[in-house]
């Protein structure tokens, strides 16, 4: 797959001394499930804590519509975004919850936490 990485844009976080949540809904992700090649519908919510950087919603909304036609499983997708969003942004912490809509009489839930690991070297 290309890297999407290049359609995310962040601006700078004013208040770094602070933490603080920002919450994003995105009730319209797709994408297409690689096994039957049928669409998926899912509410994406990301959750985080940004550090220097914060994530710009017009290239978020940008990269998630990118999914629109590939063909990409459930865990796959989940851990995708929040491993291109932690990359591009660098957050204290990030959780991605991907809530996928009824196929098959099954619900799907998937959530990925990355949190910063706290640089031992400033410990000493």
């Amino acid at each position: 797959m290309e890297d999407k990485r290049k359609l995310l844009e962040t601006f700078d976080n004013e208040y770094q001394d602070r933490d603080y949540f920002i919450e994003h809904i995105a009730p319209e992700f797709t994408s297409v499930c690689p096994k039957t090649g049928q669409p998926d519908f899912a509410t994406i919510t990301l959750e985080y804590i940004p550090d220097k950087l914060c994530i710009e919603l017009k290239s978020y909304k940008i990269y998630l519509n990118s999914f629109r036609n590939d063909g990409i499983f459930y865990e796959s997708v989940t851990n995708r975004i929040l491993d291109d969003l932690v990359s591009v942004c660098k957050p204290r912490y990030m959780k991605i919850v991907a809530e996928f809509n009824t196929r098959g009489g099954i619900d799907s839930v998937i959530e990925v936490v990355y949190e910063k690991e706290e640089d031992i070297s400033s410990l000493n």
